[in-house]
C-alpha cells in the first residue's frame, strides 16, 4: 500500500518526506514548522485535549444556566401587587430608613477580622509542608508571624479593637 496522494511518504522514524519538505531543500531536510522553525519538535504546542473536559463542563453549565433562566421567565407567574412590592424585613414592616449610617468602627473591626483571618489561613499550607521546607521555611514563617504580631499590637495600642 503506497502513501496517500499529496502527502508524501513516511520514513522509518515516522516523519513525512516529500510534500511537506521545504521548497528547494535537499534530501533529508525538514519542512519548516508553522512558526518558522523545524517541524521536528512541537514543544511550543499545547495539548488542548487535556482542557476539553473543562471546556465541556463550562459549556454545559452555561447552557443549563441560560435554559433555567429562560424557563423561569416563561413559566413563572407574573402578578405583582402592592403587598409583594412592599419592603420586607423578617416579616415586619421596616422600623426605620434602610440607609442609616453605621459607625466606622464596625467596618474597621470587620476589615481587621478579614485581614487576620486571611493571614492565619497561610499557616495551614505551611503546617502541611513543614517537613519539606526546612529551616528556611520555619524562619520565613517566624518573620511573617512577627510582622503579624507587630500589626496586632499596633491596632491594640491605637484602640481600633475597642467599642467604647
Amino acid at each position: 500500500m503506497g502513501a496517500p496522494r499529496g502527502r508524501g511518504r513516511a520514513d522509518g522514524e515516522g516523519r513525512t518526506i516529500g510534500a511537506q519538505r521545504a521548497v528547494g531543500a535537499g534530501p533529508g531536510a525538514e519542512a519548516p514548522g508553522p512558526r518558522g522553525g523545524s517541524s521536528g519538535g512541537v514543544g511550543w504546542l499545547v495539548d488542548l485535549g487535556n482542557y476539553l473536559p473543562v471546556l465541556i463542563f463550562v459549556a454545559v453549565g452555561a447552557f443549563l444556566g441560560a435554559v433555567f433562566v429562560v424557563l423561569g421567565r416563561l413559566v413563572a407567574p407574573h402578578r405583582p401587587d402592592a403587598q409583594k412590592n412592599s419592603p420586607y424585613e423578617c416579616g415586619f414592616e421596616a422600623f426605620e430608613d434602610a440607609r442609616m449610617k453605621f459607625d466606622v468602627r464596625y467596618y474597621l473591626v470587620a476589615i481587621l477580622f478579614i485581614l487576620f483571618d486571611l493571614e492565619i489561613a497561610f499557616l495551614f499550607p505551611w503546617a502541611v509542608s513543614l517537613r519539606s521546607i526546612g529551616h528556611f521555611g520555619i524562619a520565613s514563617m517566624v518573620v511573617f508571624l512577627a510582622i503579624l504580631v507587630v500589626g496586632f499590637i499596633y491596632e491594640w495600642k491605637k484602640g481600633a479593637l475597642e467599642w467604647d
